[in-house]
């Protein structure tokens, strides 16, 4: 299985592992991210997934195979149409639509298809090593998947497009920019995403899973009384849940809240 998976507590890691390709893309990673986010979507216990490279591989992910003649190439158009159905159930529609939060956890190069995987999570921690890079356009295609327009929700239109045009984006720089929110030395960059993750467990679970979908969704909204209106439902739900009374007393009566997730 190229896809390591660990549960710690009520955090999900999951980690790309070709370590002898440095963690390189293949068709393979389409079905273990598809099995394990659907299989962390279903463990209630879970309230937060880290997304990580392989130590042993160097990188975060490296890209597709370009070694592979295949790669980056179909037989004929009716084998692409065919193939349409597999696009739309893609990893990245899963980590998009992945109901709780996703920390990446950058620890070295994240170049192509491994790059977009990043803009996929909701927050990211970058190791000082981290480089992204997106060498599409020189290849004669495009970042798939939307991965420009990924990009341009998270640094804006102009940063999207230097990086779609082959500039590189070293960790310095993607969290001066925002797309990481922490950067911290390689060796302390597992620790930094399980304090972010165990902050985020901490928190109330249904508030922190309609948060999620609130940023999500509301970016889909043409105008913010639309997506205000949203919020309006979200916010009556969470009204009725227990979480929401524990997290009211707790505070009152100044003790640590203990939350169910209901």
């Amino acid at each position: 299985m190229p896809i390591l998976y660990e549960k710690q507590g009520h955090i999900g890691i999951l980690t790309l592992s070709r370590p002898k390709n440095r963690n390189a893309w293949a068709p393979d990673f389409y079905d273990a991210i598809d099995e394990y986010f659907n299989e962390m979507e279903a463990d209630d216990d879970i309230r937060c997934a880290i997304l990580t490279g392989d130590e042993a591989g160097g990188a975060f992910c490296a890209g597709a195979n370009l070694k592979d003649p295949n790669t980056h190439a179909h037989p004929s158009t009716a084998d692409f149409i065919k193939g349409l159905p597999r696009l739309k159930k893609s990893p990245f529609t899963t980590l998009t639509s992945f109901a709780k939060p996703i920390v990446g956890a950058v620890n070295g190069y994240a170049i192509g298809i491994g790059c977009i995987i990043t803009f996929c999570c909701d927050l990211i921690v970058a190791s000082d090593r981290a480089e992204w890079r997106l060498p599409q356009v020189a290849l004669g295609i495009i970042p798939a998947y939307g991965g420009s327009a990924r990009l341009a929700r998270w640094v804006g239109k102009g940063q999207a497009m230097r990086m779609a045009m082959g500039f590189p984006l070293k960790a310095e720089e993607a969290y001066r920019i925002g797309l990481a929110q922490w950067m911290v030395p390689h060796d302390q960059l597992m620790a930094q995403t399980m304090e972010v993750a165990e902050h985020i467990v901490g928190m109330p679970p249904l508030a922190a899973r309609l948060v999620k979908e609130s940023m999500t969704r509301s970016l889909d909204i043409p105008n913010i009384t639309d997506a205000a209106m949203a919020d309006a439902y979200r916010f009556m739900a969470l009204e009725f849940t227990e979480d929401r009374a524990e997290a009211h007393d707790a505070w009152r009566e100044k003790r640590t809240p203990t939350f169910k997730g209901e």
